[in-house]
């Protein structure tokens, strides 16, 4: 079996070791699942069968909710892939951003409660900065959320000293960020960060030059699809 560093083909790659198990959960989904089946157990002993049923369906759309299947990387070094699953909601060039000074190519990326929420490093590089501020919780896919809502910033220095900016942005439901990357880190294309609870949304912000190959109202796969390259 390939662990995480080793190529499929010449074109593709594993960030990340392969999952174990048929369904793989991100770890931050127990909590969740255990208190919704351990309810689910509580009503099934006393009886209660609307509240067992409740508490299944809920296990259930937990761990639906904290599914995190393996993706394969696209094996380029100039491509910028998804952070996250969901669909295009802005993707061209911007004259400014709330992290950025100047010009940049700008994708925004709205993920549904039905999307996995994973989110993965859009280009290998350094960490050179880490920013989080707190905030309100306007619905994801409105652009006002870019600017107000809670969300964490990750800046990344590629190897050719270009920088690239994900920016993980709270919904009108997620109430929880997480990001397991530290200023300092070394990271890959397409390897696993963190993720968002319950409905979010992405931008990434990346050089002027570089070249957009998706579209407002694509749908996109974290660490899968291409957004763009650096050139």
């Amino acid at each position: 079996m390939l662990n995480g560093t080793e190529k499929i083909t010449d074109k593709y790659f594993w960030s990340d070791p392969q999952s174990k198990t048929a369904f793989p959960v991100e770890r931050a989904g127990y909590p969740f699942i255990f208190a919704a089946a351990f309810a689910t157990a509580v009503f099934a002993l006393l009886g209660l069968t609307v509240g067992a049923l409740l508490g299944l369906l809920i296990t259930f759309f937990f761990c639906f909710f904290f599914r995190d299947p393996d993706r394969i990387i696209p094996n380029d070094k100039h491509a910028i892939v998804s952070p996250a699953d969901g669909k295009v909601v802005l993707a061209q060039r911007v004259d400014s951003g709330p992290y950025v000074e100047g010009p940049s190519m700008k994708v925004s990326i709205f993920m549904s409660l039905f999307n996995v929420h994973v989110n993965r490093i859009p280009g290998e590089g350094i960490v050179k900065q880490i920013c989080y501020n707190p905030g309100k919780f306007f619905a994801a896919y409105k652009e006002k959320a870019s600017m107000d809502n809670e969300q964490n910033a990750v800046f990344i220095n590629s190897p050719d000293d270009e920088q690239i900016c994900m920016v993980q942005i709270a919904g009108i439901v997620a109430r929880r960020i997480i990001s397991r990357v530290r200023q300092g880190d070394s990271v890959r294309r397409g390897e696993k960060m963190g993720m968002i609870c319950f409905g979010s949304r992405l931008d990434v912000y990346l050089p002027e030059t570089s070249r957009l190959v998706v579209k407002k109202g694509e749908k996109v796969r974290s660490g899968s699809s291409v957004l763009g390259y650096l050139k």
